[in-house]
């Protein structure tokens, strides 16, 4: 299994193989050692993300969100642009071609596993689909959280800025 994610001290991008075995990660910029719990990886499937201590993981595509974006960004105005030259054949072609391009991208590309709460993604892992798909709400919860825990170190800062400040 191949593990990508953000080094939670130095917020370097790491990339490393895990198997049941080794569940070490060391950051390729600190040098710091991440050791999940043990029962993070149970017979090769991810119970809990390895980085951080969420076992909130969902399933997606293994593909660049802005390349797909893309794709059918190029779709839209290359088929406007038919359109406007009165392309009508032209246009539905440009438009079916998309679409098929974007089927089959759906059905070559493989799924991977991704935690809510600091990103890291696992590529093939074991059992994935037994792991649901985006939910929104469990999203806006890490990211609520995500805001909550900014403004309390925010609001930390300042305090100890006005008490250096007294002194």
């Amino acid at each position: 299994m191949n593990i990508t994610y953000s080094c939670p001290h130095c917020e370097a991008a790491n990339r490393c193989e895990v198997s049941t075995g080794k569940l070490e990660l060391a950051c390729v910029g600190c040098g710091k050692e991440l050791n999940p719990p043990a029962d993070a990886i149970i017979d090769g499937q991810v119970r809990r993300c390895l980085v951080c201590p969420s076992t909130d993981l969902f399933v997606r595509k293994d593909f660049p969100q802005r390349l797909g974006v893309a794709l059918v960004t190029i779709g839209l105005v290359a088929s406007c642009a038919a359109w406007a030259y009165s392309q009508l054949y032209l246009t539905f072609a440009i438009l079916f071609g998309t679409a098929l391009v974007d089927v089959v991208l759906y059905l070559v590309v493989p799924n991977a596993l991704m935690c809510y709460r600091c990103g890291a993604m696992y590529r093939g892992a074991a059992e994935i689909d037994a792991h649901g798909l985006f939910n929104l709400e469990t999203h806006e919860r890490h990211r609520q959280q995500r805001i909550r825990l900014a403004e309390v170190k925010q609001r930390g800062v300042r305090n100890q800025e006005a008490t250096a400040g007294k002194a």
